[in-house]
């Protein structure tokens, strides 16, 4: 059991990772683990051992999604952190298969209310303290909305609640810098490595430059977007399911192994 006085539940004082699985094999492991310990880092606390995170996909056969937690453990003053924290690691595995239908059909979006605030010393990291997107979540209950795109308070487009957004000019893909809000995905972070995407910022006033829009994220892989609701009487932004979602969701899932 969790201890009543683990940082994590206290404080939300440590980070997590949610990874495909596929037969013990963990999907964009590297890229998972990098992200990780840049988490831990920027919290000043140690990360697990790489042997013991590896350990939690020994028991993982067919296809998982394994949610790795890390926590500063119990101890320290309040807010005042231990001076050597022993970190608390746990993990679950639970079956998974994706929604393929979205993956040709595409999804049905919400622009939410809520705005994210700035933070750049915890932009990028998957901290435990997603209350942001907890509220964020809660806005919608109706089963034809998939996901909510949010913006920062200056209206700049950053994330879906729980996928990174990319989107199209007509000639090439982009997504939205992180430097001060969101987290930094580990899908976003391949196709960025290959190429296939670039980093470029896009306002909610400027949607009409978007030719296409789709979200993605390392379990569900890529979402074409068909049409984004505004919690405003306007009408729906409706950007067309282009070819170039196609390219982008071949080689986002070969990542992934969902190609097979």
């Amino acid at each position: 059991m969790l201890p009543f006085d683990d940082r994590g539940l206290a404080y939300g004082d440590g980070v997590f990772e949610t990874v495909l699985v596929r037969d013990h094999r963990p999907t964009l492991w590297q890229a998972h683990h990098a992200r990780l310990i840049r988490g831990c880092e920027v919290l000043g606390m140690r990360a697990p051992d790489r042997d013991a995170l590896e350990a939690a996909f020994a028991g993982a056969p067919g296809l998982k999604v394994t949610k790795l937690i890390v926590t500063r453990g119990s101890g320290g003053r309040g807010y005042l952190p231990p001076a050597q924290p022993k970190v608390r690691l746990r993990w679950r595995s639970t079956a998974f298969a994706p929604d393929t239908a979205r993956w040709s059909a595409g999804v049905e979006v919400g622009l939410c209310r809520l705005r994210l605030s700035r933070q750049p010393a915890l932009a990028g990291i998957k901290h435990l303290n997603r209350l942001e997107n907890v509220l964020a979540r809660a806005e919608w209950r109706e089963e034809k909305i998939a996901e909510g795109l949010l913006a920062d308070q200056q209206g700049w487009l950053t994330e879906a609640t729980a996928m990174n957004l990319c989107w199209h000019d007509g000639r090439r893909w982009f997504t939205p810098p992180l430097e001060q809000c969101g987290v930094a995905g580990t899908l976003r972070a391949a196709l960025l490595e290959a190429g296939l995407l670039e980093i470029a910022p896009l306002h909610l006033d400027e949607l009409a430059r978007a030719r296409a829009l789709c979200l993605i994220n390392s379990v569900q892989g890529l979402w074409p977007l068909r049409r984004l609701h505004f919690p405003i009487q306007r009408e729906p932004f409706e950007p067309p399911l282009a070819d170039a979602h196609l390219a982008l969701q071949r080689s986002a899932h070969q990542l992934l192994g969902y190609h097979r």
